[in-house]
């Protein structure tokens, strides 16, 4: 092993993506092993290798590191991306876990049958416009800073700007009424090491298909 940390999940975004998202923010480079067949992930299993028999998995540091949560808990925290004391990473967990939230619709979308498509985007558009965007443009314009929390880029910017840019895939428009995350994602795309990201042939993945829904279902039996 290289001594980079080493991913192992779908060809896809799915719940490693933001594990991707944030190590490359922090600029980290790491491997990845792609799970193709059930075979592979039973192997995994029986290998003592998956805590609660799921996947990310995300080996570094001498450990095997399951639960998206818990994984990027760690390296916020490993990379200075965490606040400066208790009461930050309190706001910077409570942003985060409403931009999951949001994430997680996106992240089911691709699942729905053809039916609820129409639906499920009209209400992905209504969460973000007006339960998730407005409390990042309103905290934004009331301190007048560049970052979410404490002046300083922290793992809550790194969620935002992965769900900003998610949402836009489907909605386009959707930043349309929020000056302030319009002027947010432009600064954080402009970062080095997200610009980096964002280019081609980086590790970030491109949106979900048929091949990656029919990969999932076969790999997991959902």
């Amino acid at each position: 092993m290289s001594g980079k940390p080493r991913l192992t999940y779908l060809n896809g975004r799915g719940r490693m993506e933001p594990v991707r998202w944030l190590l490359a923010a922090a600029g980290v480079e790491f491997e990845e092993v792609y799970l193709e067949t059930r075979e592979q992930y039973e192997k995994l299993i029986k290998g003592g290798s998956l805590m609660f028999q799921q996947v990310p998995l995300v080996e570094m540091d001498g450990m095997k590191m399951v639960q998206t949560r818990a994984i990027l808990a760690y390296i916020a925290g490993k990379y200075n991306l965490y606040g400066k004391d208790l009461k930050e990473r309190a706001l910077i967990d409570m942003y985060v876990e409403g931009i999951t939230d949001l994430m997680q619709m996106i992240l089911m979308f691709p699942f729905s049958p053809p039916e609820a498509k129409e639906k499920n985007i009209d209400s992905i558009k209504e969460k973000a416009t007006h339960r998730y965007f407005p409390v990042f443009e309103k905290a934004l314009k009331q301190h007048g800073q560049d970052f979410l929390v404490g002046n300083k880029f922290s793992w809550a910017d790194v969620q935002l700007i992965e769900a900003i840019l998610a949402v836009e895939e489907k909605i386009p428009a959707v930043l349309s009424g929020f000056p302030q995350l319009q002027a947010f994602k432009t600064k954080m795309s402009n970062m080095p090491t997200i610009k980096k990201f964002l280019q081609p042939g980086s590790p970030r993945k491109p949106p979900p298909d048929e091949h990656y829904v029919e990969t999932v279902l076969k790999v997991f039996k959902i």
